[in-house]
Parts: C-alpha cells; sequence; structure tokens
C-alpha cells in the first residue's frame, strides 16, 4: 500500500475515533438535534461522511456500483440510532479500506469518474448540465486527499456540535488543546 494511502487512512480513522467520542456522550434525541432549523444535525453530518465515502472510494476507485441519496443525508430528522450510525462509518471505512489496500503507487495517478445522482448534480451548482454529465473525473490520489479533508472538515463540526450539547471538558481529539 501506498504511504499516501496508508497516511490518509491513518488520519481519517483517527477522525472516526473523535467521532465515535462524540457519539458516545450523547443520547440518540441528541445525535438529531439541530442547533438551528439551517443547520445539520451529527446523525446528518455522519449519513453525509458515509455517503461521501462512499460514493468517492468505495464506488469511484473500488468500482462498486454507485448508491447514494445524498439529499436525504441533509432532509433525515432520525431513525436511526447512534450506534447504527456508528455501524455505518464502520461498515463503510472497512470496505474502504479493502478498495485501498490493493491500490499500487502506479493507482495514484490513475484517473476514475465519480458519479453522482442527476438530481443532486444540478443542485451542486452544476444546472446547466445534462443528467448524462452528471460524473467528475479526478486523479485516485486527488481523490483520496479531498475525501480527507472533506472527513476532517465534518468530524471537526462533530466534536464541536457535541461539545455545544453536553457539557464536557473531555478532550474528544485525543489531544488537548
Amino acid at each position: 500500500m501506498p504511504e499516501l494511502i496508508r497516511d490518509i487512512l491513518e488520519d481519517m480513522n483517527k477522525q472516526l475515533v473523535r467521532i465515535e467520542r462524540s457519539l458516545n456522550l450523547l443520547n440518540d434525541e441528541l445525535v438529531w438535534r439541530r442547533m438551528k432549523e439551517s443547520m445539520n444535525s451529527i446523525g446528518n453530518l455522519c449519513l453525509h461522511l458515509a455517503g461521501n465515502e462512499y460514493q468517492n472510494v468505495v464506488s469511484a476507485i473500488g468500482n462498486r456500483p454507485f448508491v447514494r441519496e445524498r439529499s436525504r443525508e441533509f432532509t433525515t430528522d432520525g431513525g436511526a440510532s447512534k450506534d447504527e450510525l456508528l455501524g455505518l462509518l464502520r461498515a463503510t471505512r472497512t470496505e474502504s479500506e479493502r478498495v485501498l489496500g490493493g491500490l499500487s503507487p502506479y493507482d495514484l495517478s490513475r484517473e476514475v469518474i465519480i458519479r453522482y445522482d442527476p438530481e443532486d448534480w444540478r443542485r451542486m451548482h452544476r444546472k446547466d448540465s445534462q443528467a448524462e454529465d452528471a460524473c467528475d473525473k479526478r486523479t485516485i490520489g486527488q481523490l483520496l486527499v479531498q475525501v480527507s479533508a472533506h472527513y476532517g472538515y465534518h468530524a471537526g463540526q462533530i466534536v464541536l456540535l457535541a461539545k455545544m450539547l453536553i457539557d464536557t471538558n473531555e478532550h474528544l481529539s485525543g489531544q488537548y488543546h
């Protein structure tokens, strides 16, 4: 496994531990609470992270079927417990590790196609695009850096939201700061 992939997986696994620590502080009701109507809940962010990782790593890089309802990730207001959300994140990571474990250093420069639901494609500022254009191309290296940054960004939001929902001095990031 190339060093870049090892480093990215290590970082994403650290972020997953931070998410798990955050979820473990909360009950299922708090996991789905929105601080404001315009904000996402921790549950929404967990669904979104699993969907994004599956779409980009498992589907695009691993060439597995594209299955994602991105809009639902943000509109859902419950229905999954914190344990189910954590199970989804872990299962997605297991699939990603399986896909990435088989890559060589040469694969990092290989271009892959990232598919989108046509409706999601249009919502993402591509209103003039046709349904058959509902895809992007990137190298695996570029895509992995993007997915890792995205994962860290939302993991940080989850940590912050958890600390806002329940007052704790626990260092959810595993670092003192």
